[in-house]
């Protein structure tokens, strides 16, 4: 079922005055996400943001509460602010991504009220890719670039048009009143194309999280990480990364609590008080990231913690490419310990 872009972009403008717009826009480093006030702002064809749409739940520096000291009293405030959001525009790697932050976020055992009040409040539109970069590699990962799986409304652009799929209640909720019409044979057939394609860059993932189970130790790691600057665009850039650190900022009598991203691959971020570092050396990092995403995860969640986006090789100021790292794991030697 289809619709005009035209329709559709006045059913999302009718919905401003009670949501936030959130959708890709140009900019001059590239596309972001960020607040719009109508239709006509969306960036309609780009093959990705330049960072994931992640800090939207989870922001790269957040107030978490602050408080007041007044005397023997002391008043707390807590910062949380949870907008009823509709977000345009995600792609299928980045909706995916969310789904593994859900699993660290909220979950069964634990569940973070900043991120999941966010996500709860949230409208999720994406958007099927009709154009792939070099970098991608999604297909690897068990997405495609017309996977639905996180939207709850998917859209796929027909140019003039969208198809468009309504995965959820939540997305029927809020766009039961659109006027679908039929899709034509050659709407039919360019949707049928959109969805059988795939990333032309694959890498092999069917066995890496047993290998890791035997790689801890193994000289690859240090191969691995002779070119790396240690500079942490990769874990910025990635949609599922979500290492944090909490800090107090205090004046006089009042402060505040305040969350930012940090990162497995900074040398500070194992730093304990005692001056030990148990990771000190950009080899064991690397041996965290692959592990972590490749191994740790899939053990404790039951997916990797990888969803092929290629926003770290394209960020990479020295080419360390996540593919030939891959790659380099399945090609390692076992070393009987």
């Amino acid at each position: 079922m289809k619709i005009s872009k035209e329709k559709f972009g006045q059913s999302l403008d009718a919905l401003s005055s009670d949501y936030q717009l959130i959708a890709p826009v140009s900019e001059a480093g590239g596309v972001n996400y960020k607040t719009i006030k109508s239709f006509s702002d969306i960036k309609q064809d780009y093959l990705n943001s330049k960072l994931p749409p992640k800090s939207i739940f989870f922001p790269q520096h957040e107030k978490l509460l602050s408080y007041v000291k007044e005397g023997k009293n002391v008043t707390v405030k807590n910062e949380l602010q949870a907008e009823k959001t509709i977000l345009f525009g995600m792609r299928p790697c980045d909706a995916k991504g969310l789904l593994l932050l859900d699993k660290v976020f909220k979950n069964d055992q634990y569940q973070d009220p900043y991120y999941y009040e966010r996500r709860d409040n949230t409208v999720i539109i994406g958007v099927a890719c009709r154009k792939i970069a070099p970098t991608c590699f999604c297909s690897s990962m068990g997405l495609s670039p017309a996977s639905s799986e996180g939207a709850d409304i998917f859209l796929i652009d027909l140019g003039d048009s969208y198809d468009v799929e309504v995965i959820t209640e939540k997305g029927n909720a809020l766009f039961s009143d659109l006027r679908l019409s039929e899709l034509t044979a050659q709407e039919q057939a360019l949707v049928d194309a959109i969805k059988s394609a795939q990333t032309t860059s694959q890498v092999d993932v069917s066995t890496i999280t047993s290998k890791l189970d035997k790689m801890f130790n193994n000289a690859y790691w240090d191969s691995l990480q002779e070119k790396c600057l240690g500079c942490n665009t990769c874990s910025f850039s990635c949609p599922t990364c979500h290492c944090f650190d909490i800090s107090e900022e205090v004046h006089q009598n009042a402060g505040s609590r305040v969350r930012t991203w940090d990162a497995c691959m900074a040398p500070l971020f194992t730093l304990h008080g005692s001056g030990h570092n148990p990771r000190n050396s950009q080899d064991a990092r690397w041996r965290q990231r692959m592990m972590h995403k490749f191994n740790y995860f899939v053990h404790n969640n039951g997916d990797m913690a990888c969803v092929g986006c290629g926003r770290c090789i394209r960020s990479c100021p020295v080419n360390l490419d996540m593919r030939q790292a891959i790659d380099g794991v399945n090609k390692a030697e076992l070393v009987v310990e």
